[in-house]
């Protein structure tokens, strides 16, 4: 298995950052500073920053996030992370992708660093499905600009995305919108650049995975046949 793979595998990082760490000079085979793309066995010592590292059965688990939660693993201000909500016997495990401070719903996490890196690359499009609400009333047509792409703040055009209302009255409206980027607080500023200013962001889906039957806080361990959709996307 190559090096960068197998120190993905133990979670570690993306093979990316994985390749980097080994080109700092950072891991170790056998006690020799190892080489990019060397192939590595069960039978070898691998160490990063002097300390091995053994490949283990990966975690994966889905979290019905709350608002007030860091999508991270900490803070430098102390503030609450969505490692809070998870058992402390759980492995080394990572959010995959973002859901900012004030947004909830679905988030993966997972010590697997590989999986991490193919949901969020922007080359995969792995479309994310979100509720979003917002004051007054909206048209079907206002929501034009945002399907086929509008500038938003940092001079960043998004790409075409899916958004339909789904409910309406003159005290707000909810929208139903499917994109397949990251951005930071990309939906948010895409309402702002039409006037807009989201009061509730849920992230209700990733492809075709769902929150359903998991209360606000809680999480559960994805099976395995949710962890072979999640590599198909």
């Amino acid at each position: 298995m190559r090096l960068n793979k197998f120190l993905a595998a133990c979670g570690i990082a993306s093979r990316r950052d994985c390749d980097k760490l080994i080109a700092e000079g950072r891991v170790c085979v056998n006690g020799k500073a190892a080489v990019l793309g060397v192939d590595v066995s069960d039978s070898d010592c691998v160490t990063v920053d002097g300390r091995q590292v053994t490949l283990k059965k990966n975690e994966y688990y889905l979290l019905n996030k709350p608002k007030g939660y860091l999508s991270t693993v900490s803070d430098e201000k102390g503030r609450r992370t969505v490692l809070d909500l998870m058992p402390d016997t759980v492995g080394r495990i990572y959010p995959v992708g973002r859901l900012d401070y004030d947004s909830e719903g679905l988030l993966i996490l997972t010590t697997d660093g590989e999986l991490a890196q193919r949901l969020t690359h922007p080359s995969n499009e792995v479309p994310k499905t979100y509720l979003v609400k917002i004051e007054g009333t909206l048209k079907e047509s206002d929501l034009n600009p945002l399907r086929s792409g509008i500038e938003i703040e940092g001079g960043y055009v998004t790409k075409k995305c899916k958004a339909h209302i789904v409910e309406t009255n003159k005290q707000y409206t909810k929208i139903h919108m499917t994109i397949t980027e990251g951005k930071n607080r990309e939906i948010r500023k895409m309402f702002a650049a039409i006037g807009r200013e989201v009061v509730l962001l849920k992230r209700i889906k990733v492809g075709e995975l769902t929150l359903r039957g998991l209360d606000r806080g809680s999480w559960r361990k994805l099976s395995r046949q949710e962890v072979e959709y999640l590599m198909s996307l």
